[in-house]
C-alpha cells in the first residue's frame, strides 16, 4: 500500500496497468517456429502498450517479463530469453529515455549475469528523472518473494530499533514492497487465455480490476488493448462501499 489516493470511481483511464504477457510459445508453435521467435514477436506488443500508455496518460505500466519460476524452463529457451533481454536493453533504453519513460526493474536481480545487471542499473540511472511513464519490468520476480522481502525489511527495522512491532500496519508494511511509491495497479491484463495471476503482484492486486483475454501476447495490438480499457471504464469500483455511496460522492 502507498500514499497515493484511490482513483475516482468515474475515472475511465487506469493510473497503473499490470500485464502478464502470456502466449509467446503457443504463438510460435502454431506457426511451427521456435519459441524464441514467439518471444521476439512479443517484444513488438510491448512497444504497442508503451505507446498507448504514453498517449493516454497512464502513469505506470508493469510487465511480467520473467518470473522466478521461469528458470525451470528448458535451458535453450532461458538462454534465448536472456539474449533477447540484453538486446532490448541495448536497443530500446535510449529511445525510451528520449520519450520521458522511467525504467525500473523489480525482482531478485542477483540471479542474472553481470552483463545484464550492469545494463539494468544503467537503464535505471539514465531514466531516473523521467516522468511521462514509469515502466516497471518484473524480472526474476514473484509475488511471494515480494512479500518475504518486505517482511524481512520490516524485521530489520524492528531489530535496529527504528520500528516497533505494534506499529506495523498495512501502510507501514506496504512501504517495503517493490512498487511502494507508485499507485497500486488499477487494471490487470493477462493474455493467452489462462485465468490465474501466477504469483504476480499478490499484495498490490488486492483491489485491481482483472481482465483476461484469449489473445496471445504477440497478437495483442492496439485494438485488443482498447477492448481492455473499454471494459475497465464500464466497471464500478466500490472499494468496499456500495453503489449509492459512490453516487453521492460523484461530482454532479
Amino acid at each position: 500500500m502507498n500514499d497515493s489516493p484511490l482513483p475516482t470511481p468515474d475515472s475511465p483511464t487506469p493510473r497503473h496497468i499490470a500485464i502478464i504477457m502470456d502466449g509467446n510459445g503457443r504463438w510460435a508453435k502454431a506457426r511451427h517456429r521456435p519459441r524464441s521467435i514467439g518471444h521476439r514477436a512479443g517484444a513488438r506488443a510491448v512497444n504497442i502498450c508503451i505507446d498507448a500508455c504514453l498517449e493516454k496518460g497512464v502513469q505506470a505500466l508493469t510487465l511480467f517479463a520473467f518470473s522466478s519460476e521461469n528458470w525451470r524452463r528448458p535451458a535453450e529457451e532461458v538462454g534465448a530469453l536472456m539474449q533477447l533481454f540484453l538486446r532490448a536493453l541495448d536497443r530500446e533504453v535510449d529511445e525510451l529515455h528520449r520519450r520521458g519513460v522511467r525504467i525500473r526493474f523489480i525482482g531478485e536481480r542477483s540471479a542474472f549475469s553481470p552483463d545484464i545487471q550492469t545494463r539494468m542499473a544503467r537503464a535505471e540511472t539514465l531514466t531516473a528523472g523521467n516522468r511521462q511513464l514509469t515502466l516497471c519490468i518484473a524480472a526474476n520476480y514473484g509475488g511471494r518473494w515480494d512479500i518475504v522481502q518486505a517482511a524481512r525489511a520490516a524485521a530489520h527495522e524492528v531489530l535496529a530499533g527504528r520500528l516497533a512491532p505494534d506499529d506495523i500496519d498495512e501502510a507501514r508494511l506496504g512501504s517495503f514492497f517493490s512498487l511502494h511509491d507508485l499507485p497500486e495497479p488499477d487494471l490487470f491484463i493477462r493474455t493467452g487465455g489462462d485465468l490465474r495471476i501466477s504469483n504476480f503482484l499478490l499484495w498490490q492486486l488486492a483491489y485491481c480490476e482483472l481482465y483476461f483475454t484469449e489473445v496471445l501476447w504477440p497478437d495483442f495490438d492496439r485494438a485488443a488493448l482498447h477492448l481492455a480499457l473499454k471494459d475497465f471504464a464500464r466497471r464500478e469500483r466500490r472499494f468496499g462501499m456500495i453503489s449509492e455511496q459512490l453516487a453521492q460522492e460523484s461530482p454532479a
